[in-house]
């Protein structure tokens, strides 16, 4: 018996060594899954990853889901953290339509956007929005129009720093505007939301999940939406669109999605889609969303392919904008 207990135990023994991890089920209990955000917290984006994690817990087992804030260059500093991770699921990213851009925008980016992650999905669409400080004297936007001529190279363009959301909306709200403005950037949304209420710049395009509650408490002046429609949510829908406005083909939205490490095994890619596609019918996730004007992601966008396939078109869509712009996050 000695002698066969001699012989089987290395065999055990190394079946736990190196079968353990294979047949762990995912995601193990006492594990922790950190979603990282590129910008800072407070920001439209942060606020969708709070949400979305709070969404995917139940999906996941109840298992613990917290945001890390890693921001800088672009959104650039989050995503690599996000690709230099062990690929076991327990390190994601959320990221907004910086994914397009960083490739054309970050100068050696120390990672390759299509290639260094695995798509789980998209999350959401978020439109943007036209505001401006309390004291601006146009009340809409003919007489927005009005006073931007009038004041041609004296125009503050706040933004939540280079590459951000607010940043590429501006980009192409100068030149709709054919005008040169100032542009002032922020570490982050929440910084240049606090100076434009209180009247230190002037102008500001950024997203719905993070302009809406200030334009229901009457902090800033809202002028008009992004989108090609009209929204419904309580606080914009009194706003034109962009189009209605008189600026043609002028749609700018941002969207949200999710991404794991190169080489995460696939089993696990399925179980972060399959958590994904609850959350995004989660009545809660759906409630919050909406209620900041944004619109939740129920096209093929949710299969990972057709996501990664959808960003591959949006970096060809951004990279001669931004080199015609020729801005860049170092």
């Amino acid at each position: 018996m000695n002698k066969l207990f001699k012989t089987l135990a290395p065999i055990a023994l190394a079946i736990t060594a190196f079968g353990a991890t294979a047949a762990d089920p995912f995601p193990a209990s006492g594990k922790v899954i950190t979603i990282v955000v590129p910008f800072a917290a407070g920001g439209p984006t942060d606020r969708v990853a709070r949400d979305l994690a709070e969404a995917m817990r139940k999906p996941l087992g109840g298992i613990s889901i917290v945001v890390d804030n890693a921001a800088g260059a672009g959104g650039s500093i989050g995503a690599n953290k996000v690709a230099k991770a062990n690929p076991d699921g327990y390190t994601l990213l959320v990221h907004h339509i910086g994914m397009a851009t960083m490739p054309t925008l970050v100068r050696n980016i120390p990672f390759k956007v299509e290639s260094d992650f695995e798509y789980l999905g998209a999350i959401n669409d978020v439109p943007m929005t036209i505001i401006g400080k309390p004291s601006l004297p146009a009340n809409n936007f003919k007489e927005l129009t009005t006073w931007i001529g009038q004041n041609k190279g004296k125009i503050n363009l706040g933004n939540a720093g280079v590459g951000s959301a607010s940043h590429l909306c501006g980009l192409l709200f100068q030149e709709a505007m054919k005008t040169d403005m100032t542009p002032v950037p922020y570490k982050g949304t929440g910084p240049a939301m606090t100076d434009l209420i209180g009247g230190q710049i002037d102008i500001m395009c950024d997203q719905s999940t993070n302009t809406s509650s200030q334009i229901e408490a009457k902090k800033v002046k809202a002028f008009a939406v992004t989108t090609p429609k009209r929204l419904t949510t309580p606080a914009l829908k009194d706003l034109p669109t962009m189009q209605e406005a008189g600026v043609k083909d002028f749609q700018v939205t941002i969207w949200h999605g999710l991404y794991a490490p190169k080489g995460t095994p696939a089993d696990v890619q399925k179980k972060l889609n399959d958590a994904l596609k609850v959350a995004l019918k989660d009545p809660a996730f759906i409630k919050n969303e909406e209620g900041l004007g944004a619109v939740i992601v129920s096209d093929k966008r949710m299969e990972p392919a057709e996501h990664k396939k959808f960003v591959a078109a949006e970096i060809q869509k951004w990279s001669p904008i931004i080199k015609a712009a020729g801005v860049y996050a170092d």
